[in-house]
């Protein structure tokens, strides 16, 4: 083997397997021949090769295949090898003023930053599924649940939008997180720079970074970015399940609020009259996968001295993990929700079940009688637990008992009682600021469109550059 042969000699084909990272190098084996051009042209730049050799290992990188290479520790030590086989011993200057600490480590941000771009894009695409739905209901009204229980009446709007802005506050935060990922480890060598004179800012530029991880030993031996982008992902999936959670419950009989499309359920092997809401269900179990996955990271890098050690090498592929689960779930649940059917007239029956609209009758009594809340609170508490539908007569008989009251000679009337027990009249009442009332969703949704358009600018941003300097790094050798 290729690093071996002079320092210790043959390796066991067990040893090799244990210590080999190659199954999952295959997620920055793209990576890796991007960082050796940038490396080479470097190099050349500073005059540290030749013309051309630089020449012969571009060539004989362009002809690289990942099939077709052989064994070794890693992916970096395979290319290398190849590189070597095709140019001769001249090929091994491509290594110069490298370690492969820097070097992986720049493939790592280089695969992770392509992941993140993706995933934010089907992110705003979800987004987007959330606000337009939400544009076709916002006088839909459904019944609206804390603790699991009735609460108040709100509308399909109202909801769609609450699950919008978290996935929103999700996409900034992987957009901030990005801004600490698209940094260049590249030029920190092993972990103390090199002797060469060598131009971080070149390779830094070509491969499309925003700036430097600046302190060589922080370069090859920080991961926090990656335990960041695993936090991150951790609580969207949380978010996620959240969502999945209750496709499932509307969707059975008991709700009945909905109906997946077949193409996001199965049936049982059993019972053919089922529809199970499988993709929902395993989109709530790999949000445990992902959480599992961080808490793994973390362990894996608690307690690590300076600088670079071989247990990180245990660390990505719990990223990959946890990135290919949530950007599946987030495409899956993005269909479920843009291909399921709202039984609208189940979900405006159920909508002030439960004496959901409590609550506007202790308000209405508090503004139109002048009581405390506390007190209208407790007649409203004492006429719920009746479970009769409020009369004024019962009404005036509890506020008498509690507090020598009677609504009807404060100005409270029928028609008052009525508008308060009406789940669309509390509906329009609650125009306040981020209320579910039309008119406050509706300026909501608005507002969410011109922020949908700037994330998207700003994302299109982030990958033009990617590419632009990706371009100038590919036709170099074309100059």
């Amino acid at each position: 083997m290729l690093l071996r042969d002079s320092r210790l000699g043959e390796i066991s084909r067990d040893v090799l397997d244990y210590i080999s990272s190659r199954t999952a190098d295959h997620r920055i084996f793209s990576a890796d021949l991007l960082v050796d051009r940038a490396h080479l042209v470097m190099l050349r730049e500073q005059n540290l090769i030749s013309l051309q050799v630089f020449e012969s290992i571009i060539q004989a990188i362009d002809r690289i295949q990942e099939s077709e290479l052989g064994d070794g520790e890693d992916v970096h030590e395979a290319i290398e090898a190849q590189v070597l086989s095709l140019v001769g011993p001249e090929g091994g200057r491509m290594h110069t003023g490298r370690s492969r600490n820097d070097e992986v480590a720049t493939c790592i941000r280089i695969a992770l930053r392509e992941e993140m771009l993706a995933l934010m894009n089907e992110l705003l695409s979800l987004f987007e599924t959330c606000i337009t739905l939400a544009e076709s209901h916002t006088e839909t009204l459904i019944p609206g649940f804390t603790h699991t229980q009735h609460a108040q009446p709100t509308t399909l709007a109202h909801h769609l939008l609450a699950h919008a802005d978290a996935f929103l506050r999700d996409f900034s935060r992987l957009e901030d997180a990005y801004s600490r990922v698209n940094l260049s480890p590249l030029g920190a060598a092993a972990f103390a720079s090199t002797g060469f004179a060598i131009d971080r800012e070149t390779t830094c530029r070509l491969l499309g970074f925003d700036g430097l991880v600046e302190n060589s030993m922080d370069a090859v031996s920080s991961r926090d970015f990656l335990l960041e982008v695993l936090s991150d992902l951790a609580i969207l999936m949380t978010g996620l399940s959240r969502l999945a959670e209750e496709l499932i419950l509307w969707s059975t009989q008991e709700f009945g609020y909905l109906e997946l499309d077949s193409l996001y359920a199965s049936t049982s092997s059993i019972m053919p009259q089922k529809k199970n809401p499988d993709t929902a269900e395993l989109a709530r179990a790999k949000a445990g996968s992902v959480v599992g996955a961080l808490v793994s990271a973390l362990a894996i890098c608690k307690a690590l001295p300076m600088s670079y050690n071989r247990d990180l090498q245990e660390v990505t592929p719990h990223l990959w993990r946890g990135l290919d689960w949530t950007r599946s779930t987030v495409r899956i649940l993005d269909g479920c929700l843009l291909s399921a059917k709202f039984n609208v007239d189940a979900l405006e029956a159920s909508a002030g079940a439960g004496f959901s609209t409590a609550t506007e009758l202790a308000d209405s009594l508090v503004r139109i009688t002048g009581m405390p809340f506390r007190t209208a609170h407790r007649i409203v508490g004492k006429i719920a637990a009746a479970g009769s539908h409020p009369t004024m007569q019962e009404l005036d008989s509890v506020s008498w008992e509690i507090a020598e009251i009677r609504p009807s000679e404060k100005g409270f009337t029928f028609g008052d009682l009525e508008t308060a027990l009406d789940p669309r009249s509390n509906v329009n009442r609650r125009a306040a600021v981020g209320g579910p009332a039309a008119a406050e969703t509706t300026r909501m949704l608005a507002a969410r469109r011109v922020r949908l358009a700037g994330a998207r600018q700003s994302l299109e941003i982030k990958r033009s550059c990617v590419e632009k300097a990706q371009e100038e790094l590919l036709n170099y050798h074309k100059k």
